[in-house]
């Protein structure tokens, strides 16, 4: 081996480095959310209180929560394509439940309303973990940016009798569940 080369063993997240990535997307990623979207909102003082939730809500918190999440998956270093999406989907899983805990205790939504987020949050996470996998980053972080707008959005501009934004959901999960498909245990160079 010279000297420029590196050898980086295989790496598999064993048990407690995938609660380490639950408490990543609950002591990262929900406080630079936190902090990112008060400053964001900050520019929205004066508008109309119905287009600033949905610049807020639709706009801003797709851009920072998505970038929130997979921040803790940069700099990894021995992980396969498959390991990053598990990493992933345990920071998304650690952000929703925090999230949840959020809206129902601390605004009162009932819970039912926020159950899809636990499955959506992981989904968009493992999304934008597959363009790290696939060293395409920029392009599935924009995916999943534009799938939380999609969602948000039709949350709060429902033109249907039920909640529009399930089919949003459902989309991610499966797009989640085909990229995580085409992952191997193929190591990130």
């Amino acid at each position: 081996m010279s000297r420029e080369e590196c050898v980086i063993p295989i790496h598999k997240p064993k048990t407690t480095e995938l609660l380490f990535f639950l408490f990543c997307g609950i002591i990262i990623s929900i406080p630079i959310t936190i902090v990112t979207a008060s400053l964001a909102d900050s520019l929205l003082a004066g508008l109309d209180t119905f287009l600033a939730a949905v610049l807020s809500a639709a706009v801003f918190a797709p851009f920072i929560e998505e970038f929130s999440k997979i921040f803790p998956l940069y700099y990894r270093h021995g992980e396969t394509q498959r390991s990053i999406l598990h990493l992933a989907i345990m920071v998304g899983l650690g952000f929703a439940i925090v999230e949840l805990l959020e809206y129902v205790f601390l605004l009162g939504t009932p819970v039912v309303y926020r159950l899809p987020g636990l499955f959506f949050h992981p989904s968009s996470t493992a999304i934008a973990a597959y363009g790290i996998a696939t060293k395409r980053p920029l392009v599935f972080y924009l995916l999943a940016v534009s799938l939380h707008f999609a969602n948000n959005f039709l949350a709060i501009v429902n033109p249907l009798p039920f909640s529009a934004s399930i089919f949003i959901v459902g989309l991610t999960v499966w797009l989640a569940w085909r990229f995580y498909s085409k992952t191997a245990e193929k190591v990130i160079t």
